[in-house]
């Protein structure tokens, strides 16, 4: 197969993982595009039979590898720390991810819960439960034992509380986003009340570059007090847009023809459980 064709067939398979692993929509697409150019400049890339283990292998170990070497970044980081939101969704008839990319494990809530394991565990985690790969086959990828590589699946397992059950349909998800934005809109604090749960939380991901609060918001008087302030603090001056947020309904606000921030929720049942709002400019710049 052509370099060309390989790109076709294996660079949406190779974000989904990246993006997995990083939470950074530039970052995967930077990592994804060297694991091509090193791919293409093997001596020995036509005797290779698994080039998309061998692809994955190669942005895999560039995951793990970006991951230590930020930590201490990350360690600094001002406020909540949330992942770049994705607009668009990759696609590959083939890709067995494809499911997943239109399921929970492309969420915000899923992400997060994936940031806290350790990197290793994470890649193990995702090549099992994601990308269904074998045991044997994560361990060529990553250089480890079968037996290690099932121990740490195991214990990533554990670690990855998440209910998938409990959250609506996109439909009656879609529905409840609009209807939150147009009580916010009309200052209509009961019908707020119903749509949101009690102890719904807000992260502000600003980064330290724009204002946003750089502690968690817990409870629904606190949440619908931020967002009343936001609404006078941006009066006549910005624009939604409902999009497509990791996978799940979510909104846009922009102001002066400037994408300020994206949302995206949570759900339990069929309310909001949990806002998350990207306003750092560094994490909006692969959509302005």
């Amino acid at each position: 197969m052509s370099m060309e064709g390989l790109y076709r067939t294996y660079q949406p398979l190779l974000f989904s993982l990246a993006y997995r692993m990083l939470g950074s929509v530039m970052d995967s697409e930077d990592i994804v595009q060297e694991a091509f150019i090193t791919f293409d400049q093997l001596p020995s890339r036509e005797q290779i039979e698994n080039k998309k283990a061998y692809l994955c292998k190669i942005v895999t170990n560039r995951c793990l590898d970006l991951i230590r070497s930020s930590a201490k970044k990350r360690e600094v980081y001002v406020g909540p720390w949330l992942p770049e939101p994705l607009l668009e969704i990759q696609n590959s008839q083939n890709d067995p991810s494809q499911v997943f990319l239109q399921q929970e494990s492309i969420s915000t809530a899923y992400l997060l819960l994936l940031q806290q394991l350790n990197a290793t565990e994470r890649a193990v985690f995702l090549l099992r439960d994601v990308f269904q790969y074998t045991y044997d086959e994560i361990a060529e990828i990553l250089g480890k034992s079968n037996a290690n590589c099932r121990q740490i699946y195991h214990r990533a397992k554990k670690s990855m509380n998440y209910h998938p059950k409990k959250q609506p349909s996109i439909s009656i998800a879609e529905s409840t986003v609009k209807e939150f934005v147009q009580s916010i809109l009309n200052g209509n604090v009961n019908q707020l009340l119903d749509l949101i749960s009690e102890d719904v939380a807000m992260y502000s991901d600003g980064g330290g570059k724009v204002k946003a609060a750089q502690i968690p918001i817990f409870g629904a008087t606190g949440v619908i007090q931020l967002l009343q302030n936001l609404l006078k603090m941006y009066a006549g001056k910005f624009t939604i847009t409902f999009a497509t947020v990791n996978g799940c309904p979510g909104l846009i606000l922009t102001t002066d023809d400037h994408l300020q921030y994206v949302y995206s929720f949570a759900f339990n049942d069929n309310r909001i459980q949990t806002i998350y709002t990207v306003a750092n400019p560094d994490k909006l710049r692969h959509l302005q």
